[in-house]
C-alpha cells in the first residue's frame, strides 16, 4: 500500500567516521582497591594487571537507512551504533552490512539524494515493489449506538453493533475491531473507555468522522479504505495511498489527494517552510525523495 510522508526537520549525517576505545588496564595492589590506568603508564610496574578492552570500532554510514512502508514515505533516520562485545575477547567490531541480491538490484534503479518528479517516482516505486503478493485488508467496523440506529448500523454492513453491552466487553479486553464509530448520544458512556481506546487510536472523534449520526456513510467510507493520519512528535506524517498493483494514474491521483489534504490541514500558526522533505516507497523497498516544488505545483490533466 503506497504512502507518503514528509518531515519538517530532516536529519542528516556528514562523512563516515570511525570511533575507537583505547586499551585500559586494571591495576590491583595486594587485594586493595583497584585503579584503571592507561596501558602506557610507567607506574604499572610488575603488579598484576587485567586487560579491560582492546578496541571497538563503529562505522557510521554516510547514507542513512531507508524506512519501510507499503507504497509509503520513509524518513531517513540514524542507526544506533554497534556496541562493543562484553567478555574475555574484546575484538574490533564492524556492523554487518550484507545486503540481499534483490536489494542491491533495486538500489541501482534510483540515485541517492536525487529529487524525482511525481511520475518518475511513482514509476520507480512500482518497479521496486518487492512483495510477491498484494495485501487485501478487511476493515472490521464496530458501532456503538442505541434505538433505531441499531438496525440501521447492522443493515449498513457494520461487523459489530452494540450499546452498553459492547462497552462492557471492551472494558473486559475485547478489541476485535479496527474502527469504532459512535453516535453522539453514546459519547457520555464512551468517555469511560478513553484510557483503553485512546492509546490505540480507536477513541471515537468527530474530527476523524467516527462520531456521527450518518452511520451508513461512515461505515461505507471506512470499508472502502478511508485513512486517518496524524503527525508524530517530530512532525513526520506517514500515509498509505494505494497498493503496488494500482495503475500509475491511480497512484498519482491518490498521492496528490494526500498532499492536498495535508496542505488543507496546515496549522494556522505554521510559518516559514512547511514541507521540509517528502518520500515515497514500497513495502520493504528503498525510499524515493520527491521534488517538493514540483509536487505542490503539479496539476492533473483533464482526462485523469
Amino acid at each position: 500500500n503506497p504512502s507518503l510522508s514528509f518531515k519538517p526537520k530532516p536529519l542528516f549525517f556528514t562523512s563516515p567516521k570511525t570511533f575507537s576505545i583505547y586499551p585500559l588496564v586494571l591495576q590491583c595492589r595486594e587485594r586493595k582497591s583497584c585503579n584503571w590506568l592507561d596501558v602506557s603508564s610507567p607506574k604499572s610496574g610488575s603488579y598484576p594487571v587485567v586487560v579491560a578492552a582492546l578496541a571497538a570500532e563503529v562505522e557510521v554510514a554516510e547514507d542513512v537507512e531507508e524506512q519501510e512502508g507499503v507504497v509509503e514515505g520513509g524518513v531517513a533516520s540514524s542507526t544506533p551504533p554497534t556496541k562493543p562485545k562484553k567478555g574475555k575477547a574484546a575484538l574490533p567490531l564492524k556492523r554487518d552490512r550484507t545486503r540481499s541480491k534483490r536489494f542491491l538490484e533495486i538500489q541501482k534503479l534510483r540515485e541517492n539524494k536525487k529529487e524525482y518528479d511525481l511520475k518518475t517516482a511513482i514509476s520507480l516505486v512500482k518497479q521496486m515493489a518487492s512483495t510477491k503478493f498484494v495485501e487485501t485488508v478487511t476493515v472490521r467496523v464496530a458501532v456503538l449506538t442505541q434505538g433505531e440506529k441499531f438496525d440501521e448500523a447492522k443493515n449498513a454492513g457494520a461487523d459489530l453493533v452494540g450499546g452498553e453491552d459492547l462497552i462492557a466487553q471492551i472494558k473486559g479486553g475485547f478489541m476485535e475491531f479496527d474502527k469504532l464509530i459512535a453516535t453522539p448520544d453514546m459519547m457520555p458512556k464512551v468517555a469511560s473507555l478513553g484510557k483503553i481506546l485512546g492509546p490505540r487510536g480507536l477513541m471515537p472523534n468527530p474530527k476523524a468522522g467516527t462520531v456521527t449520526t450518518n452511520i451508513p456513510q461512515a461505515i461505507e467510507e471506512f470499508k472502502k479504505g478511508k485513512v486517518e493520519y496524524r503527525a508524530d512528535k517530530t512532525g513526520i506524517v506517514h500515509i498509505p495511498y494505494g497498493k503496488a498493483d494500482f495503475s500509475e494514474e491511480d497512484l498519482l491521483v491518490n498521492l496528490l489527494a494526500a498532499v492536498k489534504s495535508i496542505e488543507a490541514n496546515k496549522p494556522s500558526g505554521a510559518k516559514g517552510v512547511y514541507w521540509k522533505s517528502a518520500h515515497i516507497c514500497s513495502s520493504m523497498g528503498p525510499s524515493i525523495r520527491l521534488n517538493i516544488r514540483e509536487m505542490l505545483d503539479y496539476k492533473l490533466s483533464s482526462n485523469v
